[in-house]
Parts: C-alpha cells; structure tokens; sequence
C-alpha cells in the first residue's frame, strides 16, 4: 500500500467541523435504557493497555479525530439480538455522505468467515469432503505439488483453517481501472495479477501460517463444483438466507448498490485513488457488507452452535467450524480465542482504505461488529473494549496495568531505524522526546504510529495492542532485530 502525498484539506475540513452533527445515526428510536448503553460505549473507549498511575479514557468523537476516522459503523448484540446498531460520520467526506446503519463497507479478511460457511454446507450436502485431496474437486486448474510438500496432500480442512503451508498471506487490491485478473491467473502469480503465485511453503498439516492464498482455492473449489460464479453461489446459499440482504460479493459491486458504498480513506485523510480497490479473490477479501448484516451471521453462528436455528449449517457443522484444527485458535474461517476463560469467536479485516472486526461469544449471545473507512484498527480496538466492559462480558476486557520506565533521550538512538525486508517494513522514529513504532501494513493493523512504552532495555509495549515487543541483540549488545509476541523476528536494515 502507497501512502499518498497530496493533501485533502476539505477532506479534513469537512470532518473535523461537521462531525459533531454527524455524530450518531442510528437506525431506530431506541429505549432510555438503551440509549444510556450507547452514550456509555460512546464515552469510555480506553486502550488495551493502561499505564500505572496514568489510566486514559475518551470519547468516541475524540478518538475518531485523533485518528482521522471519516466513519465508524456498529452493531451490538445482546441475548442473541441486535440491541443497536448507529453509524458516525461520513462515508464520503467530499459528497457529504453520512454514514448511517446501511452504508456498506469493505469486510477485508472477514470474507473468509462467510465463505468457510459456503464452503462447510457442501460438506454437510456431502459434495465436499473436508479430509479430502484439494485436487479431487479442482477441475479448472490443479494445484503443482512439488518437493516442499512431502508428498503430503492439502485438504479442505487446511486451506480453511490455515493449516496448509502455502504462500500469499494477503492481497492488495486493483485500482479502479487496472485490468483485472482471472483466479487462474491470480493462483499462478501471472500478469495482470500483482500478488506472487500460491504455492507451498512447507508440508500441509505441520503449522498456522495464515494465506489468503489458500482462501481463493477455496473459492475456485467452489466454482468448479456448483458451475456457479463464487458471487452469486454465495448470494444464493450464504447471505440470503442469513438474511444479509444488503450484502454482496461481486467485485467490482453492482451498479444499484454504488450510493450505499462507503469510500475508504487513509490515515492522512486522503481517500483511496477511485474510492476503493477491487478484490477479484472474493474469498479472502471481496464482501461488502455492514455491521448489522455481519451480525446476522454472528447470531447465526450462536444460534446454530446452540442447536436453536440452522438457516445454513447445522449444530454439528458449525461445531466443527468453531474448533481450532491443528493451531489452538485457528477454526475454519473463524479465530476462537479464550480472554480470561471466556471463549469468542472473530475475525478481522483490512482492506485498502478499511477496517473491521467482529466477536461473537460462544455462551450467552453477545458480540459487537465494527466497521470504519479508516486504516488504522486502534480505533475498533477501543470501541470493542468499551461494548465489552459496559455490557459486562465476565470481565473478558480486564484492562492489562503495565510499569514503564524512562529512557533517556541520548540512549534512544540504538533503537531507532528501519525492520523487516521488501514490503514488509516496521520504523522506529524519534518525534520529539519520545520514540513511536510506524507501521504500514495492509496486511495486519493498516497504518499506525505508535508510542513506545519501555519495560526494560530490550523490551517494550504500546498502550494501542496487547502485545509485548523484543529487541534482539548479538553478543555485542548491538540491536539487529525486532520481535513480536516470539514470531518471527524483523532483521534490522542497515543504513
């Protein structure tokens, strides 16, 4: 992803005059109760990560300036219900567009949630086998096994849950205008196509490595075996009747849909080149939907998991697609993390110029889905946070009190400079006093700027991720590298 450097003065204008008239469309006139809910989901946002002595909390219209956040959508649920659903601030800042409860959104990697459910009922309409050889339903083209494999096949189960060692962890879209790429061509990594071809890392079944690349064999799999377009299988067999009667996967989208798009914006406050990018791999990136058709599908899940409804799936399906295969948080299509002893199931997305995620818990009927045209995920961060902790959800956001200590200015410049290699590349910058991470991933968290917390000399936290960072040192005590949560560690570039 290219940060652009033209400015959008009106752009940010618009925003920052205008947003307290825009603050707060909802969809219906809620009760007194409810509206005390959401006035207090809207004042209390805090970060993941409280400071001893130094405890922070905002408002939503704060934090949406802070971080240049044209539009926010969300949908709360509660008992297995929409309590509320509100949009804040534009979905197209120069057309003075409001966000409102219909305005859709990119969904980024939150596809894949939906397409597991497509793909999981012709599993349970024994069309597909999940154990099976991925080879035994491609019919438009073979995936090219080779030496890395070990002779070992790729299953359903794998690609669905991450699990089958293959390339391409994401993708970034084509601008309005490019030529757009075939799945075949894509698959191969063959012009007009701008991703590398999906092939194998490493032997399927060994570990997590996430691929969106697999994803889109999920969805040629699905093509080939219905002799249906991917969008219109899903349309016919997911979304409708889940009842996200709003929601698509065409790409680019329908004509009639084009005044409900919100159009996504960077952190600068300058708009993505045309609006928004095209995501031929359907699968991995392309729904457009809202916070209260994506929480349609949570309720679903809930419901079905509870053998209460099975508008797609039933109870033994949607069991199998909430347990973790092979990783312990890696089900199919979905991420099932424990907080504290309360399971949720979510997922995230992040495409050009959006953002979003969605929680369900297991138990009880409750969740949150945020969804903004920004490319930054603190925001939704907080706002999950804050539905959390106003709703009471067993204290599954305790908030994480954390000691730092200070470092002096002149003892800030070993830290500082670029890790990572290719497009992959985190900064470490000093801004005044203190040093701030920069990320910019289209990946993971999209575009950040973050302050460093010191806990000792080699490891550090930012108040915005539950997470803790490393630097690695030789025998010299020379930095050469930076580690997240003991991943793969970044190899420091030197200048």
């Amino acid at each position: 992803m290219k940060i652009k450097n033209y400015k959008s003065v009106i752009i940010l204008l618009c925003l920052y005059i205008q947003v307290g008239s825009l603050y707060g469309q909802s969809s219906k006139k809620d009760s007194k109760e409810i509206q005390s809910r959401i006035k207090e989901v809207e004042n209390n946002l805090s970060a993941w990560i409280q400071i001893e002595s130094k405890p922070q909390k905002w408002t939503l219209k704060e934090r949406m300036k802070f971080y240049h956040a044209n539009g926010v959508s969300i949908a709360v649920i509660k008992n297995y219900k929409i309590e509320w659903a509100k949009g804040y601030g534009w979905a197209d800042s120069l057309e003075q567009k409001r966000v409102t409860t219909q305005t859709l959104f990119q969904a980024g990697s939150n596809s894949k949630s939906l397409n597991a459910v497509g793909i999981l009922k012709l599993v349970q309409e024994g069309k597909l086998n999940l154990n099976a050889d991925i080879n035994d339903y491609l019919k438009t083209w073979k995936f090219p096994y080779d030496s890395l494999s070990k002779g070992k096949k790729i299953t359903i189960a794998n690609l669905l849950s991450h699990t089958a060692g293959l390339t391409v962890h994401g993708f970034n879209g084509y601008e309005q205008g490019d030529t757009i790429p075939t799945i075949l061509q894509t698959l191969n990594g063959q012009k007009p196509a701008n991703s590398e071809a999906v092939r194998s890392m490493y032997e399927p079944s060994l570990k997590y490595e996430y691929s969106g690349g697999g994803t889109t064999i999920s969805q040629l799999i699905i093509q080939d075996v219905t002799g249906k377009p991917y969008e219109e299988y899903m349309w016919e067999n997911v979304l409708k009747p889940l009842g996200m009667t709003y929601s698509s996967y065409s790409q680019p989208p329908s004509k009639e849909k084009y005044k409900l798009l919100a159009t996504g914006y960077y952190n600068d406050g300058n708009a993505v080149k045309g609006k928004y990018h095209i995501y031929p791999e359907q699968a991995a990136a392309g729904l457009w939907t809202n916070p209260t058709d994506l929480a349609k599908y949570v309720i679903e899940t809930q419901l079905s998991l509870q053998g209460k409804s099975q508008k797609v799936l039933s109870k033994e399906m949607t069991e199998i697609r909430l347990t973790p295969y092979i990783d312990s948080k890696a089900g199919l299509g979905v991420f099932i993390i424990d907080k504290n002893g309360v399971k949720n199931f979510e997922h995230g997305g992040v495409d050009e110029g959006f953002v979003s995620q969605y929680i369900g818990t297991m138990k009880g009927g409750n969740g949150v889905v945020v969804m903004t045209n920004t490319y930054n995920t603190a925001l939704f961060d907080e706002i999950i946070r804050s539905v959390a902790l106003t709703y009471g959800w067993n204290n599954a956001y305790t908030p994480d009190i954390r000691k730092e200590i200070y470092v002096k200015d002149e003892n800030l410049k070993p830290y500082l400079g670029k890790y990572g290699s290719g497009d992959f590349i985190w900064s470490i910058i000093k801004k005044e006093n203190d040093i701030y991470l920069s990320i910019n991933d289209n990946q993971y968290w999209g575009t950040c700027m973050w302050k460093i917390h010191f806990i000792n000399d080699d490891n550090f936290f930012v108040t915005e991720k539950n997470c803790e960072f490393f630097f690695v040192k030789d025998k010299s005590g020379k930095i050469t590298g930076l580690n997240w949560n003991k991943e793969d560690i970044l190899k420091k570039v030197e200048e």
